[in-house]
C-alpha cells in the first residue's frame, strides 16, 4: 500500500523574504517629545481612572457599584428571594467587562454581613468576610447568596419613569443608567475611597435620620447651621469621635479635615482584663494586635500578660489581661497615643459633578445633590404629565363616539378594506389616528353605554391631576416640597441611632500621656557626632570615669536634663526624630549607648546632626546654609498634637546646612569666613518664620570660592573694637580680622589666617 504524502512543508521550501524587500522605516530611532507621548498614551488612561472608576458621583457610587446594583434591581432580586452571588457576578459582567473577581469584591464591600457600609445595599447570605478583620475573608461567589436590601428601593424610585439617563453598555447589547435617581444623599450617608490618578476621594458617613434633617433644613435655607443637625460623622464601627470644633468646620466649608475616632473598651474587674469591642474604621483587629506586640517586645508597654483576639458571631473582642496592680486607665491612654486603638480618619470630598472632579464641603455636596434630586422629580413629574395627557386625549376620542354608538358600528360593518376602518373613525367622528385606533381597538363586548361612561367618567379626574402636576412644574416649592416628603420618609423607615458616641471635651489630663507614665528624675544627657545617645543619672556620674565612646567618635553635646523632657534629633535628611528622654534606658559611663539610626528607625544613611531637650517647644532654631541665608523658626513649630514621631521638612534643602542651634532667647552670634572676616550678628535682626522649611534671609556675603569657617556665641569672644565687626541691615560681608583685634587668640580656636588686603 503506497504511503500518504505528508501535508507538512520543509522548512528549506518555506518561503522566504527576498533581499530586495523593504519594509518602510526599519530600524529607524524616531525622536518624539515625551510630553507629547505621556498626552497621547497616558493622559487619556489618568482621565479614564478618574472619570469612569475611581471617583464617586452625585448619586453616590462609582461606575462599578452602579453597575452591580443596576443588575441586581434588573434581575428583580429587589423583592424576590436571594440567589447565588455567582449568579449575579455573571449577570452583572454584561455591564462590567472586569473580571468576576473584581465583581465580587464590590458586592462583598456593598453586603451587610460585611460590615463596611452603615447603610448598606446588599443583603447578604454567607461568609462575607469583615472589614474590620485583615485576616477573615469572605468565601466564595459559588458559596454565597445575596439580594437587595429593602433601601435600595429608594436607589432606584421611579427609575422607569426616565428620571435619569440611559446609555448604551460596552457591547451595545442593552443599556443601563448614567446615575440612580437616589431619594437620599447617599454620597454622604457611607464612606468612600477611591484613588485615582493624581487625586484621590475619601468621604465619611454620616447618620441616616442626621442627614435627612440636615438636607431638609438646607432646602428650606441654604444658611442652616449644619453642625445644629450633623453635629459630627457616624461609622458602621461605632468608636468615640474626638470632637474638633475646627476640623468639622474645615469637612463643612472645606470638605477637607481629620477626625479622630477612638475605641471603646470595657474594663473586666473579674478577670483583670480590658475588652475592646468597637474600633476605628481605619484600622483592623491585626493592626492593633501588630502594633502592641512590638510595643511589649520593645518594653514600652510592660502592663500586658497575654492579648487575644475573641471576635465571634456576636462581633468584635480584643481581649488584652493585665498585670496585677496595673491601672486600666492609664494603660488605655497609653495604647491610644501608641497605638491605632485611636486614629485619624482624613476626609477628602472629591466627587464628579458633571464629569469634572470637585473637592467640595458638606454644604456644598448637600446643594449639589438637591439640585440633582429636583432634575430627577421634574423628570418623573414630566413623564407622568405626558402619561396623563396622553391617556386624556384616547378618552375624548372614546367620549365622542358616546354620542352614537350605533354609528360607530355602522362605519366599522361597513367598511371594506380593513385599512380604511382609522381613516372612516376620523372622518365620522372628526378624531385623530391616535384616538380612531384605540376606539377601533375596543372589544365587542365593551361596546355599551355602561363601559364606555366608567372610561369617559376618569376625563374630569386626569384634567383635575394635569392641572396639578403642571403647577408642580411650574413651582419650585412644590417640587421642594415633595423632595422633603421624601426625605421625612426615609429617614423614618430606614433610620437608625448613631452608632458613634460624640466627646466634645477632651480631659487634658489625656492629652499629657508621658507625665503620667515616666518617672521624673535628673539626668545627664550626651550626644556623639557618630549618632549615639546615652543618659546617666547623677549618681552613676559621679562614679564613673571616663566616657567609652567608639573609637574616632567624641562627644558633640552633654545637657543636664530630666527623664520626661522631650528630645528632637535633626538629621541630615530634613527631618526630625522625636522621643521621651525616658523612652530610653539609663545607661553607664562604660557603655557606649544608644546607636540612634537604629533605635529610631531613620532611613539607610541618614545620620542625627544636632539634639535639642525641651519641656514647652521654646525658643527658636536658628539654620545658616551654605548660600550664606539664614532661616530662624521657632521651636513651637515642630510640636504635633498627634504626637508624631517623624517630621519631614524640618528645614530648608535648598542650601546645604552648614551650622543649626537652639536658643532660648535672643542673643548674638559671631560668623567667621575662610576669607579672614568676622560678622556679628543678633538674632533679633532675622526675621522669625513658621514655615519650617523656609529658605531664610540673607546674612552673610562670601566671595567665590569663601566658606563658613565657624559659628559661635559672640559672648565668646574678646574683641578689642566689636562695633566694628557690627552691622545695621543684612547681609554683610563682616569685617576684616586682624589679630591685634583678639585679646585672647585661644577664643577664635586656630591662628587668625592672613588678611586680604582692603580695597
Amino acid at each position: 500500500m503506497a504511503k500518504k504524502k505528508s501535508g507538512k512543508v520543509k522548512k528549506s521550501q518555506r518561503p522566504q523574504l527576498g533581499d530586495n524587500v523593504v519594509i518602510p522605516e526599519a530600524g529607524v530611532v524616531m525622536e518624539e517629545s515625551i510630553t507629547r507621548t505621556l498626552e497621547d498614551n497616558y493622559m487619556p488612561y489618568a482621565m479614564s481612572v478618574i472619570v469612569s472608576r475611581a471617583l464617586p458621583e452625585i448619586d453616590g457610587f462609582k461606575p462599578a457599584h452602579r453597575k452591580l446594583l443596576y443588575t441586581m434591581y434588573d434581575m428583580g432580586l429587589l423583592k424576590g428571594a436571594r440567589t447565588k452571588s455567582a449568579n449575579i457576578v455573571g449577570a452583572t459582567m454584561h455591564l462590567n467587562p472586569h473580571g468576576d473577581q473584581a465583581i465580587y469584591d464590590t458586592m462583598v464591600r456593598l453586603a451587610r454581613g460585611n460590615e463596611s457600609l452603615l447603610v448598606p445595599y446588599v443583603d447578604s447570605k454567607g461568609n462575607f468576610g469583615k472589614a474590620y478583620s485583615r485576616d477573615m475573608a469572605s468565601a466564595a461567589s459559588r458559596y454565597t447568596e445575596a439580594k437587595l436590601e429593602a433601601v435600595c428601593e429608594e436607589l432606584f424610585r421611579d427609575i422607569e419613569k426616565e428620571t435619569v439617563d440611559f446609555v448604551p453598555n460596552y457591547d451595545a447589547t442593552t443599556t443601563e443608567p448614567t446615575l440612580l435617581p437616589v431619594s437620599f444623599p447617599t454620597i454622604l450617608a457611607n464612606n468612600t475611597l477611591g484613588i485615582a490618578v493624581g487625586m484621590a476621594s475619601n468621604v465619611c458617613s454620616y447618620n441616616l435620620a442626621e442627614l435627612c434633617e440636615t438636607t431638609i433644613a438646607l432646602l428650606k435655607d441654604e444658611n442652616h447651621e449644619i453642625k445644629s443637625t450633623l453635629p459630627a460623622p457616624d461609622f458602621i464601627g461605632g468608636g468615640t469621635i474626638l470632637y474638633n470644633e475646627a476640623e468639622i468646620d474645615s469637612i463643612i466649608d472645606t470638605g477637607r479635615g481629620s477626625v479622630r475616632v477612638r475605641s471603646k473598651w470595657a474594663y473586666v474587674q473579674e478577670g483583670n482584663m480590658i475588652e475592646v469591642t468597637e474600633i476605628p474604621p481605619t484600622t483592623t483587629v491585626e493592626a492593633i494586635m501588630d502594633k502592641i506586640s512590638d510595643l511589649v517586645k520593645d518594653g514600652r508597654v510592660k502592663e500586658i500578660n497575654d492579648m487575644r483576639d475573641e471576635t465571634d458571631l456576636n462581633g468584635l473582642k480584643l481581649t488584652l489581661d493585665l498585670k496585677r496592680g496595673q491601672n486600666p486607665e492609664k494603660l488605655m491612654a497609653k495604647l491610644f497615643r501608641l497605638t491605632p486603638l485611636e486614629d485619624n480618619f482624613s476626609a477628602n470630598f472629591n466627587i464628579l459633578i458633571g464629569g469634572m472632579p470637585r473637592v467640595m464641603g458638606v454644604r456644598e455636596i448637600l446643594l449639589e445633590w438637591a439640585a440633582f434630586r429636583t432634575e430627577c422629580v421634574r423628570r418623573r413629574v414630566s413623564y407622568e404629565l405626558a402619561g396623563k395627557k396622553k391617556r386624556l386625549h384616547l378618552l375624548r376620542g372614546l367620549e365622542s363616539i358616546l354620542l352614537d354608538i350605533d354609528k360607530a358600528v355602522k362605519i366599522v360593518r361597513e367598511t371594506e378594506q380593513d385599512a380604511e376602518v382609522l381613516p372612516n373613525l376620523m372622518i365620522g367622528f372628526g378624531i385623530d389616528k391616535e384616538q380612531a385606533d384605540y376606539v377601533a381597538e375596543i372589544r365587542l363586548r365593551h361596546l355599551n353605554r355602561e363601559y364606555i361612561l366608567k372610561r369617559t367618567e376618569e376625563i374630569s379626574g386626569l384634567e383635575q391631576e394635569i392641572g396639578e402636576l403642571e403647577q408642580t412644574l411650574k413651582s419650585p416649592a412644590k417640587v421642594k416640597k415633595i423632595i422633603t416628603t421624601e426625605l421625612s420618609q426615609v429617614a423614618k423607615k430606614y433610620g437608625e441611632p448613631r452608632r458613634c458616641d460624640i466627646l466634645y471635651e477632651v480631659p487634658e489630663d489625656e492629652v499629657e500621656l508621658e507625665e503620667d507614665t515616666l518617672v521624673d528624675y535628673p539626668v545627664t544627657v550626651f550626644f556623639t557626632r557618630e549618632g549615639y545617645f546615652k543618659k546617666i543619672t547623677p549618681q552613676s556620674l559621679r562614679m564613673s570615669g571616663e566616657q567609652k565612646l567608639k573609637e574616632g567618635d567624641e562627644i558633640a553635646q552633654r545637657l543636664e536634663s530630666h527623664n520626661t523632657a522631650e528630645v528632637l534629633f535633626f538629621t541630615n535628611r530634613q527631618q526630625v526624630y522625636k522621643s521621651r528622654v525616658g523612652e530610653c534606658e539609663d545607661s553607664k559611663a562604660s557603655l557606649i549607648g544608644d546607636y540612634l539610626p537604629a533605635r529610631l528607625g531613620m532611613e539607610e544613611g541618614e545620620l542625627p546632626l544636632y539634639m535639642v531637650l525641651t519641656d514647652d517647644y521654646s525658643g527658636f532654631m536658628l539654620f545658616l546654609f551654605q548660600n550664606g541665608k539664614m532661616a530662624k523658626v521657632p521651636l513651637i513649630s515642630y510640636a504635633t498634637k498627634q504626637n508624631r514621631k517623624k517630621l519631614i521638612n524640618a528645614y530648608s534643602e535648598k542650601s546645604p546646612l552648614v551650622w543649626l542651634e537652639h536658643f532660648v532667647q535672643e542673643t548674638e552670634i559671631a560668623i567667621q569666613t575662610s576669607g579672614g572676616r568676622l560678622l556679628l550678628v543678633g538674632t533679633a535682626q532675622i526675621s522669625q518664620k513658621t514655615t519650617k522649611n523656609t529658605a531664610g534671609v540673607g546674612v552673610i556675603n562670601l566671595k567665590k570660592g569663601q566658606t563658613v569657617r565657624s559659628v559661635q556665641h559672640a559672648n565668646t569672644l574678646e574683641l578689642r573694637d566689636e562695633h566694628r565687626f557690627r552691622v545695621r541691615s543684612l547681609p554683610a560681608a563682616g569685617a576684616l580680622l586682624r589679630s591685634e583685634d583678639v585679646v585672647e587668640q585661644i577664643a577664635l580656636g586656630d591662628e587668625v589666617p592672613a588678611a586680604e588686603p582692603e580695597k
